[in-house]
């Protein structure tokens, strides 16, 4: 019978680090005090809070000179190598969301993964090797041992994957180190893994982005709703740094001092420039941009030192420690657009005006965008651009295009700096949005498009405006979800956007209203020079929480007049296959319930092809018709109603009204009876 009697399962470990020749390098490689000093940031946070350090920390590199630190915890207990939730992820979060510090204590693997999302937040290193390690004595006093070993990544958004069963840490050795990374690196996790995952997240950073908002509303005294949203941006751009170049900037650079040049704002300020000049911003965004955050982090009151501390850094700590991780683990489109949506709540607007800005989810970005027909060759402008979310989701689109279809590494390198730097741009009126829309661009990977400060209707001229500013910006796809207060509901955006170019697709989302009489004289204007190629109903939810309002998608080819004969496809979306709720407890507001991706790509190819890609749709939910193009309120049609009667209605109602016959004839018999 086994024993619970704790084992040195220290010196069996070091003992193989030793016979590996890895243990020289836990104190020797210089990086080392880096990995230390994000594990002090992480307990000073509370990280640490029931559980121990590390007992081995290693930083190993690769045959492509990649470094990969790696974490290994030992625990001298049976049954305590790891703590796993119904999912088989590591359980290191509470049911509401909160570190799991007993799981973090008591079991091994756990406590290296929760330290190693201490290097994912604090630390450039986005992939880390974390290993637990148990044993016990068996009855006959012989060590048992397990091993766990999880690659944690930004790539898996820090949750661990199990890399697979080891005896010893030999795979760690110089010799097998390669073949190992070569594993880690095949790990792919499933699309349904992936949605459990971005569920989880999407609930902490609600839970973090309230709690920070709150504590710099109560605790933070004159900042106003810009203020807030400036701040932020200007430390998430301090601290994501770039390798080797710019470092990050840390809360321990911010020294809280006085004279000007030496202020945490005046810090601020230059490692923001420094990341711009690095990132090659053109001269006079990057001047744009940091004049804006100038105005609010240059201030008097936002420096001013009380208990050896500024209001800036107080501030700037609170931001990196409750979103760091989030960007840092590398936030995709839906995460970036919900930090959005939530920091668009924080900005003073009416309630109009707060409609006006709610963003298009970011599945409906990707569907305009393949709507309009957008490739790696496509120029794609947004004349109300928000936070930008159109113009990410056109920039993915075009540089998969380029991936799929270029072989050349050279080549697609060149062609992924053109797309970003000429081949896309955006106007934003509202300043504050406006800088909400360049750090979208910033964590997406770019920063050089040509999203600019401007009206869209009086000030701009079609130029570029940034590099290429004498020449025309040649668009030939563009992307909307105007503000429906404009003029017609927005459509008068479009009139303008479609005026401007030459050829291409369009596609946008707009109030339904505006083509069925809101905007008549638009859409007659429109049509004079353009096709309305498609018309879908949309589901009545996609904003629900934000709005609720009936959307139709209306697809133009651009500069061709639309003809009375011409067939325009006419699609009931209403069941996208999704189901939304509005409940701030559910872990996932979106839910797949049938087949939404199958329908959403069945309803690219049914405007781009046709009637002979209807499959999961019904001729009831495609119809092609005509419109009057002088009428221009009866773009919203549904496939008419067969009023025509059948033989089958025929027979039913022979046999209905026979059943009624045979019914009242036994009726009236039993009433004789009686």
């Amino acid at each position: 019978m086994a024993q619970s009697i704790e084992p040195n399962i220290a010196d069996l470990a070091n003992g193989w680090l030793k016979s590996y020749k890895l243990d020289y390098k836990l104190e020797q490689e210089s990086l080392n005090s880096q990995i230390d000093k994000a594990l002090k940031e992480y307990e000073s946070k509370g990280g640490g809070k029931g559980g121990n350090r590390p007992d081995a920390k290693l930083l190993l590199k690769d045959k492509n000179t990649n470094y990969f630190p790696v974490l290994i915890e030992y625990k001298g207990v049976k049954g305590k190598l790891e703590k796993l939730n119904s999912n088989g992820q590591v359980e290191n979060k509470t049911a509401k969301n909160e570190p799991n510090f007993k799981n973090i204590k008591d079991f091994a693997v756990n406590g290296a993964v929760h330290y190693a999302n201490a290097l994912l937040h604090h630390t450039n290193y986005t992939d880390i090797i974390a290993i637990g390690m148990t044993g016990y004595k068996d009855a006959k006093g012989d060590i048992q041992h397990e091993i766990g070993v999880y690659f944690v990544s930004k790539d898996n958004l820090g949750v661990g994957q199990r890399v697979g069963d080891f005896s010893d840490f030999s795979f760690l050795a110089d010799k097998n180190f390669d073949s190992f990374i070569e594993d880690v690196k095949n790990l792919h996790l499933t699309q349904e893994e992936l949605d459990t995952l971005k569920a989880q997240k999407e609930k902490e950073i609600d839970a973090s982005l309230v709690k920070l908002n709150n504590d710099i509303y109560q605790n933070e005294k004159g900042l106003g709703e810009n203020d807030r949203v400036y701040l932020v941006a200007a430390s998430i751009i301090a601290t994501i740094g770039i390798p080797n170049k710019v470092p990050v900037l840390d809360k321990t650079d911010l020294k809280s001092q006085t004279f000007v040049g030496g202020r945490d704002g005046d810090i601020v300020i230059g490692r923001i420039t420094a990341f711009l000049n690095e990132k090659g911003i053109p001269q006079e965004k990057k001047e744009l941009i940091i004049r804006t955050l100038s105005n609010t982090l240059l201030t008097e009151n936002i420096n001013k030192v009380q208990n050896g501390e500024s209001q800036l850094k107080r501030v700037f700590t609170k931001i990196v420690d409750d979103l760091g991780i989030y960007y840092k683990i590398g936030l995709t489109t839906d995460f970036t657009g919900k930090l959005f949506n939530e920091m668009y709540g924080w900005l003073g607007f009416s309630q109009d005006k707060l409609n006006d800005v709610v963003l298009t989810p970011s599945y409906i970005g990707t569907l305009l965008v393949k709507l309009a027909r957008v490739n790696k060759d496509s120029y794609v402008w947004d004349f109300a651009t928000g936070s930008a979310g159109l113009l990410v989701a056109a920039m993915n689109e075009m540089l998969n295009d380029a991936k799929e279809s270029i072989p050349s590494p050279d080549e697609l390198t060149q062609k992924q700096i053109k797309i970003k730097a000429e081949q896309l741009l955006g106007l934003e009126l509202l300043s504050s949005v406006y800088m909400l829309a360049i750090l979208n661009m910033i964590l997406m990977g770019d920063g050089s498009s040509n999203i600019l400060n401007k009206d869209s209707l009086a000030d701009f001229d079609g130029n570029y405006g940034f590099g290429k500013t004498d020449s025309k910006f040649p668009a030939d796809a563009f992307v909307l979800n105007p503000p429906y207060s404009a003029d017609g509901n927005g459509m008068v955006f479009v009139q303008k956007a479609l005026d401007m170019m030459n050829k291409g697709y369009a596609a946008i989302i707009i109030q339904n209203s505006a083509g069925s009489g809101k905007a008549r004289e638009y859409c007659k204007k429109i049509l004079e020079k353009h096709t309305l190629y498609a018309s879908i109903k949309m589901p009545v939810d996609i904003f629900i929480g934000k709005a609720s309002v009936q959307t139709n998608i209306y697809v133009f080819k651009v500069n061709e007049k639309h003809h009375k004969d011409e067939m325009v496809k006419f699609i009931n979306f209403s069941n996208d296959g999704y189901t939304r709720t509005n409940r701030k407890k559910a872990s996932n507001n979106l839910k797949d319930t049938d087949r939404a991706k199958e329908r959403y790509e069945e309803l690219v190819n049914l405007v781009r092809f046709g009637k002979s890609k209807l499959n999961i749709f019904s001729e009831k939910e495609y119809y092609e018709g005509n419109i009057d193009p002088t009428n221009g309120a009866d773009w919203n049609q549904s496939a008419p109603l067969d009023t025509k009667p059948t033989l089958e209605d025929f027979k039913k109602t022979v046999s209905d009204y026979l059943t009624w016959e045979v019914s009242t004839l036994l009726k009236q018999r039993g009433d004789e009876g009686k």
